[in-house]
């Protein structure tokens, strides 16, 4: 495969490093086809409307005063690391003057990891609910108190896990876990389960609802279900081990988003793939503030949370 001397949107990717300082080793790639003037604020003005814009405007990277090229090496970085990332980390290979601005140049990433119109699951999907904090006194799995309560869907494929769908919810009652389902499987498929209430409804939407009782099985849970327990404890030993465990619960969907993203492209050759991809969404997703309204994917949390359901 030959370097491309001027990539193709949507074609060409950059294969290493140096593919990708040869392709964006400026700041600005100008406007395509058009004259424009370069502000002294940042902004270009178009020669022929005289309208001004950035090449970031309505993406996450709106408003960034650093260059566009930093914001390359993040993004090269962030997916070439097979475990993940912490901030720390990227302070360190960045130079961040600060732990704080790598923190959040990291969360702008992980909302752009995960497209809320992707596909939905098809075929036969394991789902479970599993519980993530450190050990505390006090009920366990779906009734824990301070803890995070994170519904799993996964699909099933050759014998082992396929892509994953992961979702923080308020509670494990039937109006919550149906919603999930109905957002990210489509009807029509094999949804497995335990033997819980809140799973009871299925039937109603068109799914094949498969019921595996556990305590008459006599089969524990990760033999009777094997594909959403292995997620589960995937999940929680990239969290202690990657984060050390130090995620907090308003911020968990952030880091369910960044596995989700990962796990679902585990067997991916191509890093520079996986650049273009991850920056492809980033330019795709919104500019929200860290504390300003989560994305649709959460609708099933915040909508139970605001009609008091639950405290997640």
């Amino acid at each position: 495969m030959e370097v491309a001397v001027h990539p193709v949107a949507g074609v060409d990717y950059p294969r290493n490093y140096h593919e990708l300082l040869a392709w964006f080793s400026c700041r600005f790639c100008g406007l395509v086809g058009g004259e424009y003037w370069r502000m002294g604020d940042g902004l270009r003005r178009c020669a022929a409307c005289r309208h001004e814009t950035s090449v970031t405007a309505g993406t996450i990277l709106a408003g960034t005063p650093m260059p566009l090229v930093s914001w390359f090496a993040a993004v090269w970085y962030v997916v070439n690391q097979k475990n993940g990332v912490s901030a720390l980390g990227l302070q360190r290979v960045l130079g961040f003057g600060s732990y704080q601005t790598a923190w959040a140049w990291l969360h702008k990433l992980r909302r752009a990891m995960v497209r809320p119109d992707r596909d939905l699951l098809i075929g036969a999907v394991e789902v479970d609910e599993t519980v993530i904090g450190g050990v505390k006194p006090g009920r366990r799995r779906r009734g824990a108190d301070g803890k995070a309560l994170v519904v799993i869907a996964v699909q099933c494929h050759d014998g082992g896990p396929g892509r994953v769908r992961l979702g923080r919810i308020p509670n494990a009652s039937a109006d919550v876990l149906t919603d999930f389902v109905l957002d990210y499987i489509a009807r029509g498929s094999e949804v497995r389960t335990d033997g819980w209430s809140g799973y009871d409804r299925l039937g109603r939407y068109q799914y094949k609802h498969w019921i595996t009782n556990l305590n008459a099985s006599g089969d524990p849970a990760h033999v009777a279900m094997p594909e959403v327990h292995r997620v589960a404890s995937l999940l929680k030993r990239w969290l202690l081990g990657t984060h050390q465990g130090a995620v907090s619960h308003d911020q968990l969907d952030y880091y369910l988003d960044e596995f989700t993203f990962r796990f679902n492209r585990r067997r991916s050759r191509h890093r520079g793939l996986l650049f273009y991809r991850l920056l492809e969404q980033a330019v795709a997703t919104d500019p929200h503030p860290q504390q300003g309204a989560q994305s649709a994917r959460y609708r099933v949390t915040r909508r139970h949370l605001e009609s008091g359901d639950g405290s997640g």
